[in-house]
């Protein structure tokens, strides 16, 4: 097996280490087509197909950093399945939507996305430097749906400043990390000016596909526009290189806080031991595992998709056996643009009179006295909400 660094040395003869790690050069050389996968991987007739059947269906491009993550010759490599297109992805199953999480009826402006009352998605870019086959937003990122030009961005932002209960946006898209530093932070600066923005988010995979990308200059930016959180996407320990590991802690050197949200994927990482390695190693990163999200209902990765019950259990053989901090939520984001719901498994054997009976992660059972008292309101909450300035600041402790 070859891969990293004796890998991409092989393809690219004549690249200077100053070329390989500018992100530019990196999505110039992506491979687009057949012929250019075959300069890294020998495909399969399935990933051949594959590649043929979904190409009017949804972009293929792969940074030559991620290829070479990839395991030459064995088609289950992880970081392989994440990338590279099979047949079965050109198949709409029954159950599978084109706009899965119900985005496009609350989409106010091109650029916005509001389904919560208080936080709203604002798409960037719709381009990325790889193209994940679990894509959920595959109808956007595909490319031309969606004008996200600076008008649209424009628009973005004064609609969030026309809706005062708005208090925190995800930047997300595609990648909105592959916009230049300047345009950047033209929307960081636009969006921080609005009063009641009191976090800003943005999702990216360019961590994990493109580290390249993240240095001083970025972190720097970054932290100007704090309180603001970086969302990356790592789905499995294979992706964990000393290239990633620099680009997050270059974030959080700078004061930005990065956490991740892996994807469970069938074959690719449904095991609690894959699971438990990778969040064991963005914690050694100081990257929070936040979520596990449950494969949302895109059209072509039904066979990525894993049962409700493996995600449950996975959690259940995690927690106790790891620390708190590497266990994050199992997410389901229902269809129809319902929102985020979160299982877990069910620790309550039976409630009885005053007590309640649990079992713990070894399956022991423990009897849980409740109190007496059930009262719950909060006396102080009214005078203290009264209190409050405008900003929801109390004028003793500003």
């Amino acid at each position: 097996m070859t891969s990293g660094a004796d890998s991409w040395r092989a393809q690219f003869p004549t690249a200077t280490d100053a070329e390989w790690n500018d992100w530019r050069w990196q999505m110039r050389h992506a491979a687009r087509s057949v012929p250019e996968l075959e300069r890294w991987l020998t495909l399969t007739q399935d990933e051949r197909e594959g590649c043929r059947d979904t190409a009017a269906l949804f972009r293929l491009g792969i940074t030559p950093y991620y290829l070479s993550l990839m395991d030459r010759e064995h088609p289950f490599c992880p970081v392989r399945m994440q990338s590279v297109p099979i047949r079965a992805e050109a198949r709409v199953r029954p159950g599978e939507l084109a706009d899965p999480l119900g985005e496009d009826p609350r989409r106010p402006v091109s650029a916005i996305i509001h389904k919560y009352p208080d936080r709203v998605l604002l798409m960037a870019f719709d381009s990325c430097p790889v193209y994940c086959r679990h894509c959920t937003r595959r109808r956007i990122t595909k490319g031309g749906e969606a004008q996200l030009d600076r008008a649209a961005l424009a628009d973005a932002v004064e609609y969030v400043r026309a809706h005062p209960h708005v208090r925190d946006v995800l930047i997300s898209g595609g990648d909105p990390l592959l916009l230049s530093n300047a345009r950047l932070e033209e929307l960081l600066q636009a969006l921080r000016a609005i009063p009641h923005v009191e976090m800003i988010r943005i999702g990216t995979r360019i961590p994990v596909c493109l580290p390249q990308r993240v240095d001083d200059s970025l972190g720097a930016l970054l932290r100007r526009y704090a309180p603001l959180y970086v969302i990356t996407h790592f789905n499995h320990p294979k992706e964990m290189t000393p290239d990633s590991r620099r680009a997050c802690e270059c974030l959080v050197d700078h004061g930005v806080p990065v956490e991740n949200q892996t994807v469970l994927m069938r074959r690719v990482n449904s095991s609690a031991r894959i699971l438990k390695e990778l969040f064991h190693a963005c914690l050694t990163m100081r990257v929070r595992p936040y979520y596990l999200h449950q494969m949302d209902l895109a059209q072509g990765i039904e066979h990525l998709r894993t049962p409700l019950a493996q995600g449950v259990a996975i959690l259940e053989q995690l927690r106790g056996h790891t620390s708190g901090l590497a266990v994050p939520h199992f997410a389901v984001d229902l269809p129809g643009g319902l929102g985020k719901v979160t299982l877990q498994p069910d620790y309550v054997v039976e409630r009885r009179g005053g007590e309640t009976v649990l079992r713990n992660f070894r399956g022991e059972s423990c009897t849980y006295p409740e109190p007496e008292a059930t009262d719950c309101d909060c006396p102080y909450d009214a005078q203290w909400t009264q209190a409050r300035g405008p900003q929801g600041v109390h004028p003793k402790h500003g």
